[in-house]
């Protein structure tokens, strides 16, 4: 085996430095893609954000280590190769395709882009990490789509955020929530992604015909700072913000009350215009989703626990995220 030089360590390093530079200066998506139709609501929001911002997109389907590969017989060779030209039905491929065709009818890229191929070995799989990176000559737009490898989804979507970072995960929405414990030894993929990844995840839920985006806050700093988060993003929608206050008792009304006006002002002063702002006593849940379900987009924000606090115990944000009808943005 040939050891590397120091030199070419030394520039691969450097490499990696100003990849990490160009990627924290831009806003990046990550859209998880399973295959099913619901997944790809989360394309057509990226593509929107897209539209208003200069940002990346990478589209994500996990596969298990060794998932379809076991008969034999595979040139690996011929199906990196292929990655390319879309000419082998491997596990994920066709589902990668679909939603890059999405991107590409809402002309995304513009009419001149180049493409790179990347590949990364993974121990215990012939085929390994993939991607077909896209790189807009006009605009500067990025999709990349990502075969990757994992032993489970979860983690797959996790270390994929490690190799980021990015701004937000789009995943679509999961029929069925198990309860905290239960989601140890039976794993919902967007519940475990909502509890331990670090960047802000929207469950994106395209049968909902609302209209603006609601932010639900209790008050607290960290919610309201996670609040203006979420009303940038309707903001480049050009979606209609609403502020909903949730108080516990009457006890809170006061601070919230003050809290709410000095988020309206700050909002204002942004260039963003609130339609519509009440306070509300009572379950913040129940209340949340009664007004948000006419909604486009729910904002809610985790308080600021560890993300295993979070996995284990739950919160407001994910009994929203679980009971909501219409799409739901957890603000990190």
């Amino acid at each position: 085996m040939i050891k590397p030089s120091v030199k070419s360590i030394a520039k691969r390093n450097r490499e990696l430095e100003e990849q990490l530079k160009r990627r924290q200066s831009r806003f990046r998506i990550l859209v998880c893609i399973n295959g099913e139709d619901a997944s790809y609501e989360s394309v057509k929001l990226a593509a929107k954000l897209g539209e208003k911002e200069i940002c990346d997109i990478v589209l994500l389907y996990v596969r298990r280590i060794d998932q379809g590969l076991n008969a034999g017989g595979l040139q690996v060779r011929v199906a990196r190769r292929n990655l390319l030209e879309w000419g082998l039905e491997l596990p994920g491929i066709k589902y990668l395709k679909r939603g890059f065709d999405m991107l590409l009818e809402q002309n995304f890229l513009g009419d001149e882009w180049v493409e790179y191929i990347g590949h990364t070995d993974v121990f215990g799989d012939p085929l390994g990490d993939n991607k077909v990176e896209y790189r807009s000559k006009t605009n500067g737009r990025r999709i990349v789509l990502k075969l990757k490898t994992a032993a489970d989804i979860p983690s797959g979507i996790l270390h994929q955020y490690e190799l980021g970072p990015y701004n937000m995960i789009l995943m679509g929405p999961h029929i069925q929530w198990t309860t905290n414990w239960r989601a140890l030894f039976i794993p919902n993929t967007v519940q475990k992604i909502a509890s331990l990844a670090p960047a802000s995840v929207m469950t994106v839920r395209g049968s909902c015909q609302g209209k603006g985006f609601l932010l639900s806050t209790d008050g607290s700093e960290h919610s309201i700072i996670a609040k203006k988060q979420g009303a940038v993003i309707a903001h480049t929608l050009g979606e209609p913000v609403k502020i909903l206050g949730t108080a516990d008792d009457d006890s809170d009304l006061s601070t919230l009350e003050k809290n709410i006006d000095g988020l309206c002002k700050s909002l204002k002063a942004d260039g963003i215009t609130v339609d519509d702002c009440k306070v509300v006593v009572g379950d913040p849940v129940r209340s949340t989703i009664e007004a948000g379900n006419s909604c486009s987009v729910i904002v809610v924000s985790d308080k600021q626990a560890s993300r295993l606090s979070r996995f284990f115990q739950g919160s407001v944000a994910f009994d929203i995220m679980r009971l909501a009808t219409a799409s739901v943005l957890n603000v990190r």
